[in-house]
This record gives C-alpha cells, sequence and structure tokens, in this order.
C-alpha cells in the first residue's frame, strides 16, 4: 500500500484512534448506584440530549453535573460523577505516539474528536503520565474538540470547519475514525477516510505504508 501523494494533512479522532476506551466501564461504575430498574438510563445516557449538550459545548461542567443528578434522581457528589464520567478513559500505547511522532515528520497532524473538557484534561493527564518529556497538544500542529466547537462529528459542518481552518482542500486530507458514520460524512465533504476496527490498526495501516 502506498498514501496518496495528495495527502498532506492527517486527521486523527481520539477515542479508540489515539488513545483506548471503554465506555462500557464507565456504564457499570454507574450502574453500582443504581437499581436495576434505573440501569435502561445508564444504557442509554450515552445517546442523551444531555450528553450531546456537553460535547457540542452547549452546557458547561457545573450545568453538566447538575443535569446527571437530575436525570437520575440522585444527589451525587461533583468528585463521584467525575470519577465515572472518567473511568472509559483507558491508556496511550506508546507505539502510536511513537507513530505520530514519525509522521509529523512528513505530513500536519491534527486532531478531531468529540469530547468534552472533563474527558480531555484526564487525556492531557494518562499522557503526561506516560509521556513526561513531552505535551499531548504537541503531538498535533492544531487540535479540534467538538466542545470548543460548538459542532459535533457527524455533523458535516464539523469536517468544512477543520477544512477551513486548516486551509487545505479536502481530498488532501485523510481522516482515521473508529465509527463508520463519521467516516460517511467526512467522504461526502470530500475526506479521505479509513476506518480503525481494532487496537493494531493503525499502527498496521501505516507499517503498510511505502
Amino acid at each position: 500500500m502506498k498514501l496518496d501523494n495528495k495527502i498532506e494533512n492527517l486527521i486523527f479522532d481520539m477515542g479508540n484512534v489515539i488513545i483506548d476506551i471503554d465506555i462500557s466501564l464507565t456504564l457499570k461504575e454507574l450502574k453500582s448506584d443504581l437499581s436495576e430498574n434505573e440501569f435502561l438510563l445508564a444504557d442509554e445516557f450515552m445517546k442523551s440530549e444531555l450528553h450531546a449538550a456537553f460535547e457540542s459545548g452547549n452546557i458547561d461542567e457545573k450545568e453538566f453535573r447538575n443535569g446527571i443528578r437530575m436525570a437520575f434522581n440522585k444527589d451525587w457528589k461533583d468528585e463521584w460523577i467525575d470519577q465515572v464520567w472518567n473511568t472509559l478513559l483507558l491508556t496511550i500505547p506508546k507505539e502510536r505516539i511513537q507513530l505520530l511522532k514519525k509522521l509529523k515528520r512528513g505530513h500536519n497532524l491534527y486532531l478531531l474528536s468529540n469530547t468534552n473538557s472533563i474527558h480531555f484534561k484526564v487525556v492531557e493527564d494518562i499522557f503526561k503520565k506516560d509521556h513526561p518529556e513531552d505535551t499531548f497538544l504537541g503531538l498535533f500542529d492544531q487540535v479540534f474538540l467538538s466542545h470548543e466547537m460548538g459542532l459535533r462529528k457527524p455533523d458535516k459542518k464539523i469536517y468544512e470547519k477543520v477544512v477551513e481552518k486548516i486551509g487545505a482542500k479536502p481530498e488532501q486530507c485523510l481522516f482515521f475514525d473508529d465509527l463508520e458514520e463519521n467516516l460517511k460524512a467526512a467522504n461526502e465533504v470530500g475526506l479521505q477516510t479509513y476506518l480503525i476496527d481494532h487496537p493494531k490498526a493503525l499502527v498496521e495501516y501505516f507499517s503498510n505504508v511505502q
């Protein structure tokens, strides 16, 4: 396989592309303080309007935590909510960091993630723990976060905004994501895409690129 000569910009999703995540761990923690009759509320939470509003930056951390307390009718403390919310964040494999550093020598690197302020602070802490000599933001030429942009994937507007901000043509960009719906929307805007469907997929893709 050979990387298209037109590709100048590599755009990466964050969850399960750069950092490993497991949403089931957060749901398990959430259910630990719920009755079985309330489990469905937890299972549906990631699809809720509250979650979407937080990822889009339409509400702040305080409003998000209060919204959780109201949604589940619980008096949970802020610290407990944050701990549960961050349980899904795991590790950033060193081989991915090494790959990004290598790629940066010949390409522009960008991060495009549906995320929120609570999660992103912890991602930076996780990275710093394993890679104290670097910064997470330093891996990329520019970082695009949904809660700062007021847009979420797979809204086509977020891809159009990214392309505009980096000053590139869509066909000059290759976007990596673990969700097909996000790739489909990016394709429709003109970006080239690649599905990350297992933990080694990103590293393996570039091991085959000449």
